[in-house]
């Protein structure tokens, strides 16, 4: 196998700064979409983390969820964020490793994080989610169901692979084929529902 290519801080930056941005599709993404309009408490602690262009962060804030945080690598991924909402208070915009976050939240979305971490780094995620979220604080979002790359992100996984890091800190709600995936991602995304222990 190939090394994997250095994930740094500058390394993100460098993607948004020349917007080799594959992975954005340029809006929030359908399946959150259609989690965040079931949701009812406005004033639910939300993170979203390597949020990158955070549509989805913006997404809420439009729809009245104004304590809705964002973390990530890129300055300049949080810099496009503020041109679009800057209304949103800077301190809802972390410019920092997700790892070294010291929070406590009720809900955490995932939306193309998982992927771009090194897999050797997918134990630590799902202890570091655990000790973020509040007690029957909720994991949710989208996971890759393809193996995709080895060398680079996105990494992908499978179902059985998630399960073994999530199981011993979650109650796996939902584990399965998302329903309404965009067209590029049809059958290849895994939509999930956790609620801390």
């Amino acid at each position: 196998m190939s090394e994997i290519i250095d994930l740094s801080e500058e390394f993100w930056d460098r993607r948004y700064q020349t917007n080799d941005l594959g992975w954005d599709i340029g809006a929030v993404s359908r399946p959150l979409k259609t989690y965040i309009d079931q949701l009812r408490n406005k004033d639910l602690k939300i993170l979203i983390p390597g949020a990158g262009n955070a549509y989805e962060a913006e997404y809420l804030w439009l729809n009245g969820f104004e304590n809705v945080y964002v973390i990530d690598l890129s300055q300049t991924a949080l810099n496009n964020l503020k041109k679009r909402l800057p209304e949103m208070p800077k301190n809802q915009l972390i410019n920092g490793n997700f790892f070294d976050l010291e929070e406590s939240f009720d809900l955490i979305l995932e939306q193309t994080f998982f992927c771009a971490l090194h897999p050797n780094l997918r134990f630590n995620y799902a202890i570091k989610m655990h000790g973020l979220l509040k007690t029957d604080g909720k994991l949710v979002g989208l996971l890759f169901d393809d193996p995709l790359n080895t060398t680079h992100p996105p990494f992908g996984g499978s179902k059985n692979e998630y399960i073994k890091y999530f199981e011993p800190y979650f109650k796996i709600e939902t584990l399965e084929t998302c329903y309404n995936s965009i067209d590029s991602r049809k059958g290849r995304e895994l939509f999930i529902k956790l609620l801390n222990k």
